[in-house]
């Protein structure tokens, strides 16, 4: 039985329940306007049957792509809408507090921009079921697959941003960008983790939960995947510009020097 925090800042929403709860895990997909890369993605989970339920994650998509009648045909469990303010970390916030409120005792996340290899969703799952409370996904873990990774992701991924989180987390991990990861509930409902605050509002979330495992002696492990970029087509991406990657390195250096630890 998991104990709720008491005190959450959590960003409002509209929930959509579209069935019951069905799986002990959930896979949370953060979304804004995502169109047929959603809607394709989600069309291949349902072919995959993973053992989980799905929850969307809205950030205010106005595409039309998040339908209810789609979500409900392709076996979403529910569609929660961000109305609060924050970015993706609040999305995440949303979707994990009230993942935790139903009672799931770990949660999966992947990006909603179809770039990740679903078939692992399984592999996640075993994962918590063997009593890992953070995995990592990895396109750089053998086994794994890189395809069409552009060279300054590549670059600044695997010299930058794994090795300060490594360094921070005391744990080595190769693929820190990547958003294709689980963590158990015990994990993101100790105080000493806290991540249910609003100072976690763009990217940031995802950066403190890769140090925090590890820092606090977790079970950490990463598992193999598939990350796979378009060929010939503008990269899927909400970072922005020259000043979108400015502000994710200095909230990156943040939380290398503890900055988002709880008080």
């Amino acid at each position: 039985m998991t104990t709720i925090p008491p005190a959450r800042q959590v960003p409002t929403s509209n929930v959509h329940v579209l069935h019951e709860r069905r799986h002990k895990y959930a896979l949370v997909i953060p979304v804004l306007n995502e169109g047929e890369r959603i809607r394709r993605q989600l069309s291949r989970i349902a072919e995959v049957q993973p053992s989980v339920d799905i929850v969307i994650a809205d950030g205010g998509s106005t595409d039309g792509s998040l339908a209810l009648e789609f979500l409900n045909a392709v076996g979403c469990r529910a569609l929660l809408v961000k109305t609060g303010p924050g970015r993706l970390s609040a999305q995440l916030r949303m979707a994990y507090a009230w993942l935790l409120d139903e009672g799931y005792q770990g949660v999966i996340t992947v990006d909603g921009n179809g770039k990740d290899g679903v078939e692992a969703v399984d592999a996640f799952v075993a994962k918590l079921d063997a009593g890992f409370d953070y995995i990592q996904g990895s396109r750089y873990a053998p086994g794994g697959r890189a395809i069409n990774t552009p060279m300054d992701r590549k670059i600044a991924g695997r010299l930058i941003h794994a090795p300060l989180l490594s360094l921070a987390g005391r744990h080595w991990l190769s693929d820190t960008t990547n958003g294709f990861r689980a963590y158990s509930a015990r994990y993101l409902l100790d105080p000493r983790v806290a991540p249910f605050r609003d100072v976690f509002e763009r990217y940031a979330l995802l950066f403190y939960l890769s140090v925090r495992a590890g820092q606090l002696g977790y079970r950490v492990v990463e598992i193999p995947v598939t990350r796979a970029y378009p060929e010939n087509e503008k990269t899927p991406t909400k970072i922005s510009g020259f000043r979108g990657r400015i502000d994710m390195m200095k909230e990156l250096l943040a939380v290398v020097f503890g900055r988002f630890d709880p008080g």
